[in-house]
């Protein structure tokens, strides 16, 4: 009788802990496993960190192809707080953000979006010139 209870007791934990291993495991291979890799430039609109247990940095970065044409949004995840902060300071400021995307991650905890971010560089930006009063400004010099 306390055989059958011990080999019940076994049987109970063999088929709790394998689904569980089983979850780890595509948990692992979705977070390790890059389905594709980029950058996107534009203009870090938002960033705040969000999540009950798992904090996250989730993101908007604006990107505008042309003037005068719909800018598109581009949401991201930052898991790096050292990369969290230097998206802070380059706020209002073009930038070139370098992500990863994870397809299938099964959890919301370890971000919101498939795009986590790794890198953020600072692009070059001419600065506007003001211009005098009564001088006429050639089309080369707005662009």
């Amino acid at each position: 009788m306390l055989s059958k209870l011990m080999q019940l007791f076994k049987f109970s934990i063999l088929l709790l802990f394998v689904p569980l291993a089983l979850l780890a495991l595509y948990t692992w291979a979705t977070l390790t496993w890059v389905y594709s890799s980029g950058e996107r430039a534009g203009y870090v609109q938002k960033l705040s960190e969000k999540g009950w247990v798992c904090k996250t940095f989730e993101g908007e970065l604006v990107l505008v192809s042309m003037p005068g044409t719909q800018a598109e949004k581009f949401f991201f995840t930052v898991r790096n707080e050292d990369v969290a902060k230097k998206i802070n300071e380059s706020v209002g400021k073009r930038v070139r953000l370098i992500y990863e995307e994870h397809v299938g991650v099964p959890t919301t905890c370890f971000g919101e979006t498939g795009y986590f971010v790794h890198d953020v560089q600072l692009l070059d930006q001419a600065p506007l010139q003001p211009l005098v009063e009564g001088a006429s400004a050639s089309p080369q010099e707005i662009q």
